[in-house]
């Protein structure tokens, strides 16, 4: 494997990006520590900043090695839509009349079956809507599905051990519940027109597979969790009255026309702007829109293109000389350290390659999807809105791993057994 310099500095920049995540909540604790510098030290405890904040500093290395018109023209190069749409879907699959239909919805649903209306809720939220995400995006499933549990069973004064498990089986239900189509989860959406996938193709091959394993996880943690959740106190929630039937239509074609158009970003960022200005039209209607925590994670993966970019030179040659069982475990492996778009995208640049390599490197890439807060582009998302219900506001990202482990293991059985 020959690398150049810019590529052996950018694979050790990404390496220090990732440990750097898992350091970020004692930078949190050094803010505390140190107030007088405590802006510094939180800004280097938001995990949605590392890669942006590493991304930079390759750049600015590539600017002094080979020329600011080198530098600028890589980033030209790069493809930044999935960050650009990423920002876009989460704010609008978060404003209130999208967030009001949802919730109408799963708690109608939740009040179906039968058991104490916080286990159903909690079940329901977590099986039913990462499978949405194979119809709205991943990235729309995760902030709604986020979003109702951090205002629904989150609220509550809840165990760590509740937390972690939640988002171990959110995280990974919503990395493999996109693959029921060939256009909502990004690891599949990179190789589909490729490799010719349709959604007879993803529903047969992949989907019914993921639907089960998601159906399996969430019947699980609730199961394991049944008595803290069965104890704790119905939130009381307001009806949702007083929403024009017209405005959520409305919210709902600008969310529908941004995931048809999520390929050109000239086209939904000027969707987005038309659906601001619907909002201040009708301002009452809505709550704060989530543009920060929006930004945000469009930074971070924004970062993670830039400098996952420079992976291709080990990554390629690792993927080549795998045989397909071994590549299905290599892949999931490799997504807790990549995001597993970039990791299937490379494999579609492979020549020559069978469909036994093609089913292993993409069930691999989604099943490890939620190990890390990394490895799926949605993941983020979910991070920036669940933060805040965690003790100290921040994530541990060993206790995401460790708690992504069983349901990543149910879904390895479900790709490879079933």
């Amino acid at each position: 494997m020959q690398a150049t310099v810019p590529e052996c500095i950018g694979t050790a920049l990404f390496a220090v990006a990732i440990l750097h995540t898992f350091a970020a909540s004692r930078f949190e604790r050094l803010a505390h520590r140190h107030p007088a510098h405590a802006g510094l030290w939180h800004l280097f405890g938001e995990v949605e900043t590392v890669f942006g904040f590493w991304a930079l500093v390759f750049v600015l290395f590539l600017a002094g090695y080979s020329g600011l018109d080198q530098a600028v023209s890589y980033l030209e190069a790069q493809s930044f839509t999935e960050p650009m749409f990423v920002f876009v879907i989460m704010v609008i699959a978060a404003s209130r009349p999208i967030l009001v239909l949802a919730r109408t919805l799963i708690e109608g649903l939740a009040r179906l079956l039968p058991g104490p209306f916080n286990v159903t809720l909690y079940f329901t939220i977590l099986a039913l809507t990462p499978l949405l995400g194979s119809f709205i995006t991943e990235p729309a499933a995760m902030t709604l599905a986020a979003l109702l549990l951090r205002d629904g069973v989150l609220t509550q004064q809840v165990s760590n051990r509740l937390r972690y498990a939640t988002l171990g089986v959110l995280f990974v239900n919503v990395s493999i519940g996109g693959t029921l189509t060939p256009y909502a989860a990004p690891p599949v959406l990179m190789v589909a027109g490729t490799w010719g996938w349709d959604m007879s193709f993803m529903l047969t091959t992949f989907g019914w597979k993921a639907a089960l394993a998601t159906l399996v996880n969430a019947l699980g943690v609730t199961a394991l969790l049944y008595r803290e959740l069965s104890a704790l106190p119905v939130q009381a929630r307001a009806a949702a009255t007083g929403m024009p039937l017209p405005l959520i239509a409305t919210h709902l074609a600008f969310l529908v026309s941004v995931v048809v158009f999520a390929h050109h970003p000239v086209v939904f960022g000027g969707l987005f702007l038309f659906f601001l200005g619907v909002t201040q039209a009708y301002q009452r209607h809505q709550d704060r829109l989530i543009l920060r925590e929006g930004l945000l994670v469009g930074f971070f993966l924004a970062g993670l293109v830039a400098l996952g970019a420079q992976q291709r030179w080990w990554l390629q040659e690792l993927l080549v000389g795998l045989d397909p069982r071994a590549l299905f475990y290599g892949a999931t492996a490799l997504t807790a350290i990549t995001d597993n778009a970039a990791l299937t995208y490379l494999g579609s640049l492979v020549e020559g390659i069978d469909d036994g390599f093609k089913y292993a490197l993409v069930a691999g890439a989604v099943t490890g999807g939620g190990l890390t807060v990394i490895a799926n582009a949605p993941n983020p998302a979910g991070f920036a809105i669940l933060r805040e219900r965690f003790d100290g506001g921040a994530i541990s990202p060993l206790g995401l791993f460790v708690a992504a482990l069983a349901p990543t293991l149910v879904a390895i059985l479900a790709f490879q057994l079933l």
